[in-house]
């Protein structure tokens, strides 16, 4: 049996708990690659508590490094493939994190960037009980191949929380257009989608979606402010 899932935590700045934001990171990287945006955030959420899981796999290709799921990019289905393997390893984790902070499923919010978008749009969409809010850097949301699929996969969708993307319009990784056809995927099944191109930013986060990301979450959780 896997091991728990487990990384970086920063406790609420008001000293309790009230929401429970949970970073994703990606491809190559572990909690500390985005620990550091809840220092960022603690003003906007004083009463956040934050945390940043290690993926459950060492990287291929990056050996100091963790993956959610492993990319050869041989299969048009990896992605696919791999959200729904790492999926019950993190619902599992995003549950027993909420019973540690005592919080309701409400008040989880997920934040991912690349690999960790993928996985944050796939679970979050699928939790029994909605987050807050889902906001993912640099990502994608995952599809299965072939139109009878898709629908399939959009019968699974079991919540439909606000999402907020956000893209370098000079991604040469996860090209921009991956923001536009995640948006469009998700709003044709209901889900409300927001979205932020950042200029001349490329596969990373810049400080203007920095800002947006935590104005979306600060309204999310406190939506009369």
């Amino acid at each position: 049996m896997a091991a728990a899932l487990n990384g970086p935590r920063i406790e609420p700045h008001s000293g309790k708990a009230k929401q429970l934001v949970v970073f994703l990171h990606g491809y190559g990287a572990d909690g500390n690659d985005l620990i550091a945006l809840g220092k960022e955030w603690r003003s906007l959420l004083p009463d956040a508590a934050f945390v940043s899981p290690n993926a459950p796999e060492p990287c291929a290709g990056a050996p100091m490094g963790r993956q959610w799921f492993g990319l050869t990019m041989r299969d048009p289905n990896e992605r696919w493939l791999g959200v729904n393997k790492a999926a019950p390893m993190l619902q599992a984790f995003l549950d027993a994190e909420l019973a540690r902070v005592q919080l309701t499923p409400e008040r989880l919010a997920l934040v991912g960037f690349s690999q960790g978008t993928m996985m944050a749009l796939h679970v979050g969409l699928r939790r029994v009980v909605g987050p807050a809010a889902i906001v993912g850097y640099s990502g994608i949301h995952v599809m299965p191949n072939g139109e009878a699929e898709v629908q399939k996969a959009a019968q699974e969708i079991t919540s439909r929380p606000p999402v907020l993307l956000i893209h370098g319009d000079r991604d040469d990784l996860i090209p921009p257009q991956a923001l536009f056809a995640s948006a469009q995927s998700m709003s044709a099944i209901g889900i409300p989608v927001e979205w932020h191109l950042s200029q001349g930013i490329g596969h990373g986060i810049d400080g203007e979606g920095l800002r947006h990301g935590g104005g979306f979450l600060a309204r999310a959780f406190n939506p009369k402010v």
